[in-house]
């Protein structure tokens, strides 16, 4: 009967994975250094919190702000769409839609999702404004 129970303990060797038994022979002839194995044992179990940390949590934070801000659209905003089309909201169409004006009476209707955050067109034309002084300055120099 020893034999039979040493066959069996022989086939269920082969059996393991080789990274197991590799594992499993470095442990034996490392046995006097503990310290390694609780060092290792600490990064592993350091991963998942960075991974959250540096991943997970940003982007919860990211969804949440963006949620928001699209629960704030009212009618009179300026916004500009995930395409990035600008725009002002004239109406709703429901509870998940907008009536977008892009142009003077052009409007389109995009879903509240669509929306990628609120924008001031004034100052985007006083900055183009600027840049187009600057460069009709430029040009009178020559």
């Amino acid at each position: 009967m020893t034999d039979a129970g040493l066959e069996w303990q022989v086939a269920s060797r082969s059996v393991m994975p080789s990274h197991l038994i590799t594992a499993l022979i470095a442990q034996e002839t490392n046995a006097g250094s503990g310290a390694g194995g609780i060092f290792q044992l600490g990064i592993l179990l350091l991963i998942p919190f960075a991974m959250y940390f540096f991943m997970i949590r940003p982007q919860r934070r990211r969804m949440r702000e963006t949620q928001e801000l699209q629960r704030s659209i009212q009618v009179g905003d300026e916004v500009i769409t995930t395409s990035g089309v600008y725009g002002v909201i004239t109406g709703l169409d429901g509870d998940s839609r907008f009536w977008l004006e892009i142009d003077d009476d052009v409007q389109i209707r995009i879903a509240r999702a669509a929306i990628s955050g609120k924008s001031s067109l004034s100052d985007d034309d006083e900055a183009d404004a600027d840049a187009d002084d600057t460069v009709s300055a430029n040009a009178d120099d020559d």
